[in-house]
């Protein structure tokens, strides 16, 4: 490793490029603590640690929830604009087709992103205000029109200003952007967890304290062999004759990864759990009975850990199939075989070859999709078990921290591969 990180910092572009993904990711937590005015910042962010769905959100924007900061809203709407247009390239002809473009396509496609996610934001930092203001601590104050479009139009300018900073990252190609963004919101929490679990420690939780260890290190270790970890199918091209002379040829293999989906079944999961209990918190203080009952209903129900870590499992258990189906397409993966010369030894090409990739498909996806379903109520387990409280990272936490680091690390050595080959050359 020290040989590695050596050879990154004697590349003086691949270094330029690093220290400037550090210095973004420095501005995006320099930005999450300036809070927007009028807003009570220490009752908010008891608020935020009283409330565990509020919580979650929090600890998934680095700490820029509870502080009401300029970018309180995270990159979270940029991500659901993103999953809206790769639902609606299932079903929209045009979007197929510029899913096929390529390159030119995806710009397209990024820039329709970009433009969906402005309302996205306005809209949810809307339903956030009114939250806030009708909570029983009365966080917000009631604020005129002029003011809530203001404030409004801080949180968009501020979601905005993090999508075209996770851009910026992006085009050094040393990572995701985003998923960088998301990734220092995560860790800039566990500072803070580590500083009260010493505060508080005694001799009575040293168990806790090793089981938690132990915990998150079989966690880590399983994350990084799931998600390296794939189904090699051999492929077999034909030779084609050029002239007098023969062409292609070989053996090679299809890799199928395990958890082909990702992280993007914890992201589904975790918001359409936590949506009937937002949904609860706004309707609580309506002055109709029967809804504010239902409200405490569904808010009783949902604080319930048992019923919540098994609809969560089933959540991600059920993205996981359906996410894959949208992305993973066995009969055009059969067809580029079929017209590249290649086929599957002993499978017919065409149809018969597309069966047979789905159905491999299937089979070790129902390996990723337990595992997942594992990790995502893992902590849930461990805290109901242990009494660990806060001291427990979520599941979902550890899958995007882990899939952020091996991305850029694969993505970095890419890049000194390339430069391996230029001196070749």
């Amino acid at each position: 490793m020290l040989e590695k990180l050596t050879q990154i910092f004697k590349i003086k572009d691949l270094r330029n490029s690093i220290l400037f993904a550090l210095g973004i990711l420095v501005i995006f937590r320099f930005a999450a603590h300036i809070p927007v005015p009028g807003v009570d910042v220490a009752a908010l962010k008891q608020y935020f640690n009283s409330t565990a769905v509020l919580g979650l959100i929090n600890m998934l924007s680095g700490g820029a929830m509870e502080n009401f900061s300029i970018v309180a809203l995270g990159i979270g709407p940029y991500i659901t604009s993103s999953i809206i247009f790769q639902l609606l390239a299932m079903i929209v002809p045009s979007l197929e087709e510029m899913t096929k473009e390529g390159e030119s396509g995806q710009r397209k496609i990024n820039q329709y992103t970009r433009l969906l996610t402005a309302p996205l934001a306005a809209l949810q930092g809307y339903s956030m205000i009114i939250l806030l203001q009708r909570s029983s601590q009365g966080l917000i104050g009631v604020m005129s029109p002029w003011q809530m479009v203001t404030t409004i139009c801080m949180m968009v300018a501020g979601t905005m200003a993090l999508v075209w900073l996770g851009e910026l990252i992006s085009e050094k190609k040393i990572g995701n952007g985003i998923s960088l963004l998301i990734f220092a919101g995560i860790v800039s929490g566990i500072p803070t967890a580590l500083q009260q679990t010493l505060v508080t420690f005694d001799v009575s939780k040293l168990t806790t304290l090793i089981v938690f260890v132990v915990l998150a290190i079989v966690t880590v270790a399983g994350v990084v062999y799931i998600t390296e970890a794939q189904r090699n199918i051999p492929v077999t091209y034909a030779k084609r004759m050029v002239g007098n002379r023969a062409y292609g040829g070989g053996t090679t293999y299809l890799p199928l990864r395990v958890n082909q989906a990702g992280m993007i079944p914890i992201i589904f999961a975790v918001s359409l759990a936590m949506f009937p209990s937002l949904a609860a918190n706004f309707f609580k203080t309506s002055q109709l009975p029967w809804l504010v009952s239902a409200s405490n209903y569904v808010i009783n129900i949902f604080n319930n850990q048992v019923f919540y870590g098994a609809l969560y499992f089933l959540l991600v258990f059920a993205f996981t199939y359906f996410y894959t189906s949208v992305v993973f397409h066995p009969q055009q993966i059969a067809e580029n075989l079929q017209k590249q010369g290649g086929f599957v030894p002993g499978i017919r090409p065409g149809r018969h070859t597309a069966e047979y990739i789905g159905g491999v498909s299937n089979r070790i996806m129902l390996a990723g999709a337990l595992f997942l379903g594992i990790v995502a109520v893992l902590p849930l387990v461990a805290r109901a078990a242990f009494n660990m409280g806060s001291l427990v990272i979520g599941g979902a936490s550890i899958i995007i921290v882990v899939s952020v680091v091996l991305e850029t690390v694969h993505q970095i050595n890419a890049q000194l591969d390339m430069r391996e080959y230029e001196k070749i050359g």
